[in-house]
């Protein structure tokens, strides 16, 4: 080869690679960022796990990709390892796809009706089509189009540069030398891994060995131990991704790695045992791009087929080579996963359940608070403090994370849930420090050895029954996104506020008449106080839910619309409380 034809392969290999990266990308974006979730959610037995690994990763031409997403969700403890080994399968086999496509750049037309559909008609006719999407098209999917069309129309010419350049080394002496030492399996499937390991795509090894092909001096007997190695050499960017995971990540990294070797292992015994025994005369047939392609999706089928009984035995082998590690006690189980950064339907998905779990977290600090009250211990003081540092850790952890998020391209439904838990954390965070105050007063009480009058007692307990039902309805309503439920919790806010009200006219009416002291006092309007802010923050939360969901946020104008209103809900819902919680 010449220097020129040297520099014609690497642009060819450099515009394959561009076009793949730019198709991928616009595919993804085409379809939402539903595909991601999709395999999150669907993927519950090993068949199902494989059929939806197969055709993500068809749609995003990159098991890397899909094996990387996999890794993320048992990562984050939303997969098991057991779910991520069928996505992990589907993806060996769904990345076969990828090089029937690449045969369309290889579609030759003598005239008529065929040079219609030859290489450079498709290419020109899918590139004009892509820059006048990128260019023209007013809705933001039709770019997205645009650029897939033109990723499309990239590889193509970058195929037909690879394979200009290689055309010539077909009468090479030290090329057909070198394919024939690739018929040496061993040497063959070691080359193969090497090649892809670099190139970090199994897709992009495949293309350049069609590239190839053309030449005419590629033999099947060559090129089934480089289609070996590729499929085997293609784990190596999904182990990357398994530095700083947890154990469980860790195992779901080697899961592509132990398949893979594992299939290919059993493949190359099988067949060369049999072409030892029964000599296979199609060895020394010269390849194309297109038998390439055929040869590649049935070694991977095979692979797949051979693997999936022995689901149970990858997972054996990736836990026994990562074993268990002691979690650091006392510190929450925060899984905010980075690869899912992104990807923001999985980022917020994790954020959902995350934040649900820091809405957990705050409602037993507060129930937790509340009871030392009645039964005060120790042990249940300390559980309130762990659960406020918790609260905190949730709030700095989801608001970093969730600020990260917005840094990248969301649809206006995805905006609105950042939003609205962006709005919410810190009330979340707030009710779990107003817990620790309450804990506080409770210990308070205890030390000084102070207790309130049978009025006050009382108060109190129905105070704490508002307070507690309001906090549950709260978080009930978050979790589960009820509105309905959400727009009770504002009725509720302002029978708290006037049970508060009342409370401290009535003690003060007792330390006039002498029956509290001032000591009691201040921790008895401490108390209320606490109690007070914890309805507060809840109406902000319900408030938040209601008004996001109306892409609008002005809190104040829609308490105030609410009450000025008086509608039959609102005056139903307060009148019910007001007999409740009547002192």
């Amino acid at each position: 080869m010449s220097i020129s034809e040297v520099f014609s392969l690497l642009t060819g290999v450099a515009m394959f690679l561009f076009g793949m990266g730019l198709m991928g990308d616009g595919l993804k974006k085409v379809s939402g960022s539903k595909l991601e979730p999709i395999l999150y959610r669907l993927s519950g037995t090993t068949i199902r796990g494989v059929l939806l690994g197969t055709g993500v990763t068809a749609v995003i031409q990159s098991s890397c990709a899909t094996a990387v997403m996999t890794v993320g969700f048992v990562n984050s403890g939303m997969m098991k390892v057991r779910q991520g080994i069928g996505v992990i399968l589907g993806a060996i086999l769904g990345t076969s796809i990828t090089g029937w496509v690449i045969c369309l750049s290889y579609i030759e037309g003598a005239g008529g009706v065929a040079e219609l559909v030859s290489t450079a008609t498709l290419t020109g006719l899918v590139a004009v089509a892509g820059i006048a999407l990128r260019m023209f098209g007013k809705k933001q999917v039709y770019r997205y189009i645009g650029d897939i069309l033109m990723g499309f129309a990239v590889l193509m010419v970058g195929m037909s540069a690879m394979s200009s350049s290689v055309g010539g080394l077909g009468k090479s002496a030290w090329f057909i030398n070198a394919l024939t030492s690739l018929s040496n399996p061993l040497i063959g499937i070691l080359v193969g891994t090497l090649f892809t390991a670099l190139l970090q795509s199994a897709s992009a090894a495949v293309g350049i060995v069609q590239a190839l092909s053309v030449t005419g001096a590629m033999s099947f007997e060559a090129s089934l131990p480089l289609l070996m190695g590729i499929a085997f050499g293609a784990s190596a960017p999904v182990l990357f991704s398994a530095i700083g995971a947890s154990v469980e990540g860790r195992r779901a990294a080697l899961v592509y790695p132990v398949a893979t070797g594992f299939g290919v292992l059993v493949c190359a015994c099988l067949f060369y045992i049999a072409s030892t025994v029964f000599y296979f005369p199609f060895l020394g047939q010269i390849m194309n791009p297109f038998s390439l392609a055929a040869v590649n999706s049935i070694l991977r089928f095979v692979m797949v087929l051979l693997l999936l009984p022995f689901t149970d035995v990858i997972e054996a082998i990736v836990s026994a080579l990562v074993t268990d590690e002691k979690d650091e006690k006392g510190s929450p189980a925060i899984r905010l996963e980075e690869r899912f950064i992104v990807y923001p339907a999985l980022a917020i998905e994790q954020s959902r359940l995350t934040i649900n779990e820091m809405s957990q977290v705050s409602e037993r600090a507060l129930l937790s608070a509340l009871s030392l009250f009645s039964d005060y211990s120790e042990k249940g003081f300390e559980q309130v403090q762990a659960l406020e540092k918790d609260g905190d850790k949730y709030e700095d952890a989801l608001g970093s994370y969730l600020i990260r998020v917005t840094g990248h391209e969301m649809t206006v439904t995805q905006n609105e849930e950042v939003s609205k838990y962006l709005h919410t954390l810190s009330d979340f965070e707030r009710i779990s420090d107003h817990a620790r105050n309450l804990a506080e007063n409770a210990k308070e009480l205890r030390e000084k050895r102070l207790s309130f009058s049978v009025n006050a007692k009382r108060e109190l307990d129905v105070l704490f029954a508002a307070v507690s039902q309001i906090v549950s309805m709260t978080m009930t309503a978050f979790c589960e996104g009820d509105l309905h439920l959400a727009a009770r919790v504002e009725p509720l806010e302002e029978v708290v506020d006037e049970l508060c009200d009342q409370m401290k006219l009535n003690h003060v009416e007792r330390l006039q008449q002498g029956i509290c002291t001032i000591k009691q006092g201040f921790v008895f309007n401490d108390i209320v106080t606490n109690c007070e802010r914890v309805s507060d923050h809840c109406s902000n939360i319900a408030v938040a839910m209601i008004e996001l969901s109306r892409d609008d946020f002005r809190t104040h104008k829609y308490v105030h619309a609410l009450q000025e209103k008086e509608t039959p809900e609102f005056r139903e819902a307060y009148e019910e409380y007001v007999q409740r919680f009547a002192i």
